[in-house]
């Protein structure tokens, strides 16, 4: 048997990490065994198929790196893979369904099923649908639409007995059919329900194995029920715990990312990832800008596979001790035995725990080169950036050191790619360390120091600094806080040293005439 397993996300315009979660099982599953990962887009809800909300979730798998090898825009031997496409498939699926007295014309008003729900209510039993305007006959359906009656097409589910299977996550599980519904395949519209179209679907695709969230667990029976009643082989079912919301005690909602803002370790990454993009000068959307959302870890520039290798881990493990695994080694180990049966916590803080090492684990190369494109995102960079420039983003990069924890981080060394007489100063650090009494002072007579010191790298300029330091007998903290506000701007930064070898002799001359200049301004204004 070859293994097939699919995903099949709405086009909300959103990537949900617990969906990609999801997505990453059956992607893990389908490369373990040789087999095939197909997506397939569920677009029965009409007023929801818009194209463009499609382009988030496509371009952000191929970002994580989960590619598929059926479906949009790749096709396949089963196309088309949009469930909209698929309208006259469903209708014959139907067909069959009434013509087997599986399913059938209930031409009940919304307010006469509603009257039977609220009685079931007030009587204290479960509701069962009392099939009271169903169509047995065509002489019934043409009574009944006589009355200006139209008609859904349900289910007529059993009464008695249970629907059992086996679950590759939870085991044995048993539901009873009297407590189904007859649930509606087919609008009065004549368009299809979600149910309908996912059994006609994972047969017509031929899947294997259906691998999702336990939240479809309580579905299986009714899909079974169809599948069974059109005579197709069954796949197997795997129901994934769901991945909780901080703290365990909820599914993760993209909904509530106001409650989960309450949480320090929460917040603390969201605003992160805004500072980041406020310094990109854009702005920040709360309803995309979510923690909950795969677009929130690629806009801020994590790591793809630090992502990945987070979700493996909500809800699987290979021991008690390792936690970082290579793509491939995801491949080899992966198995649906090894997933728990019980929900796991999503905490952003672990994940930026992942990202950490990936980022520190980079060649000083590729490190520097995933950075780039945020500093052309601020107009630093050109498309194309030049040798020199590219040195310097690769000096910047080395200097900071761990302090970049992802890509977008970058932005918080601007300084060194702005011009020499726009670079911002932080007001408040300025004021402290150039404008305090004698400060610019000894700065102006630091000048010369730098002026003549070579070569200029940072082991000569620290020797350079502690001389004059010794020389003018004060205190390194009177002259080297003045001189890093000077030629970056903060109070704040890597080593200073190595600031100035990057920035070189005549940016860092000239940043310093224009600190002196801004302070004798601001003293003159006082």
């Amino acid at each position: 048997m070859t293994v097939r397993t699919r995903f099949a996300p709405s086009p909300t315009g959103y990537l949900h990490i617990g969906g990609v979660r999801t997505a990453l099982f059956n992607w893990l599953f389908a490369r373990r065994h040789g087999g095939r990962f197909i997506l397939r887009i569920d677009d029965t809800d009409r007023e929801r198929n818009v194209e463009a909300a499609l382009r988030p979730i496509l371009d952000g798998f191929r970002w994580l790196g989960i590619d598929w090898d059926e479906g949009p825009e790749v096709g396949g031997p089963y196309a088309p893979y949009y469930q909209s496409q698929r309208t006259e498939r469903y209708r014959a699926a139907v067909g069959e369904l009434l013509d087997r007295g599986l399913a059938y014309r209930d031409y009940a008003t919304a307010d006469e099923t509603t009257a039977e729900r609220e009685a079931a209510q007030r009587e204290k039993r479960r509701f069962i649908y009392s099939r009271r305007w169903m169509a047995e006959t065509d002489a019934d359906a043409a009574r009944f639409e006589g009355e200006g009656r139209t008609a859904v097409v349900r289910l007529k589910m059993p009464r008695e007995g249970a629907c059992r299977f086996d679950d590759l996550v939870r085991g044995p599980v048993a539901f009873d059919w009297a407590l189904e519904q007859d649930h509606v395949i087919q609008r009065a519209d004549c368009s299809h329900l979600y149910h309908l179209a996912s059994a006609v679907d994972d047969h017509d695709f031929a899947i294997s194995h259906v691998i999702r969230a336990e939240e479809h667990l309580s579905n299986t029976p009714r899909q079974i029920f169809i599948a069974e009643g059109l005579g197709y082989e069954l796949p197997r079912y795997a129901h994934l715990p769901y991945v909780a919301a901080p703290g365990g005690s909820e599914k993760l909602s993209k909904r509530k990312l106001g409650k989960y803002l309450t949480q320090p370790e929460f917040k603390k990454v969201h605003d992160h990832g805004a500072g980041i993009l406020a310094a990109l000068g854009e702005v920040v959307v709360p309803a995309r800008f979510n923690p909950v959302l795969v677009e929130f870890y690629r806009d801020v520039g994590y790591r793809p596979d630090a992502l990945v290798n987070y979700l493996l881990l909500l809800g699987w493990s290979l021991d008690d001790r390792t936690e970082d695994f290579a793509r491939n080694e995801m491949i080899e180990h992966f198995s649906l035995e090894r997933v728990n049966r019980s929900a796991a916590s999503f905490d952003p803080q672990k994940l930026m725990a992942f990202e950490e090492r990936r980022m520190n684990a980079l060649p000083a190369a590729e490190k520097a080169e995933v950075v780039t494109p945020y500093l052309g995102r601020l107009g630093l960079l050109g498309a194309e950036p030049t040798a020199s420039e590219r040195d310097r983003v690769a000096a910047v990069v080395a200097a900071a050191g761990d302090r970049i924890k992802v890509a977008g981080e970058i932005v918080r060394y601007a300084e060194f790619f702005q011009d020499d007489t726009v670079f911002p100063y932080d007001a408040k650090a300025f004021r402290k360390r150039v404008g305090a009494p004698g400060a610019a002072d000894r700065l102006r007579r630091f000048r010369p120091v730098l002026e003549a010191v070579e070569p200029f790298d940072a082991p000569t300029l620290d020797a350079a600094l502690h001389r004059f330091v010794e020389a003018e007998e004060i205190k390194i903290g009177q002259i080297i806080h003045a001189v890093r506000v000077a030629v970056t701007g903060k109070g704040v930064g890597f080593g200073l040293f190595e600031a100035l070898e990057i920035l070189g002799r005549a940016a860092c001359l000239a940043r310093i005439d224009r600190a002196l200049a801004v302070a004798e301004a601001q003293s003159d204004a006082d």
